[in-house]
């Protein structure tokens, strides 16, 4: 099989059921939650090639040593075109004998059965949530990262953020970046034109098609509104309360500026928008000028004063007029509570939805009952974490609109 994206023809949901059932019948042991979670991280982080693709898989369905070489024999079967995952017929015993062929992508030496063939260092595979941790030699800081989270330890992207060393965090940055945000969509002016009845009858276009037929509108022509992605505008606290999960954001955030087109802004005793920096494709460029151009990082939190400025500011003028509207930070602001209740109001009026992220909910016992967060709470659509890796995947949920909404306190 050659090395190519995930067609956009086939669905996550149905490749997922179809290698788990494939799987199943292989005699490896598969419950649809595991399906379940490779289907969310194929929609959250497509695959891109076919190594990709493998370890999507494998670090989701793998997780004893022995299952090793029967996965990677249903993995050829299946993914090199010899096995329909879809087919409801064979022996199970049969995908280990497809698997005695040479692979295109082996396992790291770490975890290579005996008599695998040795990896090769030209495909490598890209990183998805629910990855696992271990050691590898590899011939570049993103083979690196891959490797890291492809093991069989699996706590790596459990970890918070704030746990994580240097070079895990770097790695870990280097996944984040890939994670794909995306917004509900909404229904523009521009209309374009439909073949059903049932929609507005476009007056231009059947006046215009009259004119060639002696003024006599022999066809109605109808149209429908466009759907676009409403605007994502993100807002992070990089006071000094949340300095062990700014990177991590930040990384977010960039990614989210320079390819979803987000809105990205950060405070801590001011706002500072950083759209123009964050747009930048070079990740550590980008936070370079992010860097030079915030003066207030690790300071105290004025949230309801920074509110108060990106509405007067940009909401009003449209930037948060049904928009996506993200805000990571702890609750720990100087102002008054009270503030903090009018500014959110204010926000509420002018967004579609409103995701709060907060990394001390992870907190076995946290309860937003006090002080900046209690007040901002009810005006809020979802209420989550963000703390890890695999913490993100409800953020991107929330952020779609996927999650229920919260139950204020």
């Amino acid at each position: 099989m050659a090395d190519r994206g995930l067609q956009p023809s086939i669905e996550a949901a149905a490749l997922a059921a179809g290698f788990s059932t494939a799987l199943h019948r292989a005699g490896l042991p598969v419950s649809p939650d595991r399906a379940a979670r490779l289907a969310e991280a194929l929609r959250l982080v497509p695959p891109t090639d076919r190594a990709a693709l493998y370890w999507a898989c494998r670090v989701v369905f793998v997780s004893q040593q022995q299952h090793l070489a029967r996965f990677d024999a249903v993995f050829s079967a299946v993914f090199d075109g010899r096995l329909d995952p879809a087919e409801s017929r064979g022996d199970p015993n049969a995908p280990p004998a497809v698997g005695s062929e040479t692979r295109t992508k082996a396992a790291p030496p770490t975890n290579r059965p005996a008599g695998a063939p040795e990896p090769q260092p030209d495909r490598p595979p890209a990183p998805l949530p629910g990855a696992d941790s271990a050691d590898g030699d590899t011939d570049g800081p993103e083979r690196d990262a891959i490797l890291a989270l492809a093991s069989s330890d699996e706590h790596l992207h459990e970890m918070a953020f704030a746990d994580l060393d240097p070079e895990e965090l770097d790695r870990l940055r280097q996944l984040v970046a890939r994670i794909v945000l995306s917004t509900p969509t909404r229904s523009s002016r521009r209309r374009h034109p439909s073949p059903h009845s049932r929609d507005r009858l476009d007056v231009a276009r059947t006046v215009r098609a009259a004119q060639r037929t002696g003024g006599d509108p022999i066809t109605l022509h109808h149209a429908r509104r466009r759907q676009t992605p409403r605007r994502l505008v993100l807002l992070c606290d990089v006071s000094g309360s949340m300095e062990p999960y700014t990177r991590v954001f930040l990384t977010l955030l960039q990614g989210a500026a320079s390819g979803a087109r987000a809105e990205a802004f950060v405070f801590s005793t001011h706002l500072t928008r950083l759209t123009r920096q964050l747009a930048l494709r070079d990740p550590d460029q980008a936070l370079a000028q992010a860097a030079a151009t915030a003066t207030d990082w690790a300071g105290g939190t004025r949230l309801a004063a920074s509110i108060r400025r990106f509405i007067d500011d940009f909401g009003r003028r449209g930037l948060a007029r049904g928009a996506v509207i993200v805000l990571f930070s702890d609750g720990w602001a100087q102002d008054d509570p009270a503030d903090v209740d009018a500014q959110m109001a204010r926000l509420r009026r002018l967004a579609h939805r409103i995701v709060w992220v907060n990394p001390r909910k992870a907190a076995a016992g946290y309860r937003p009952l006090v002080g900046g967060m209690a007040a901002a709470l009810p005006y809020c659509d979802a209420f989550v974490s963000g703390h890890s890796y695999a913490a993100l995947a409800d953020v991107a949920a929330a952020i779609r609109g996927d999650l229920h909404p919260i139950d204020h306190p």
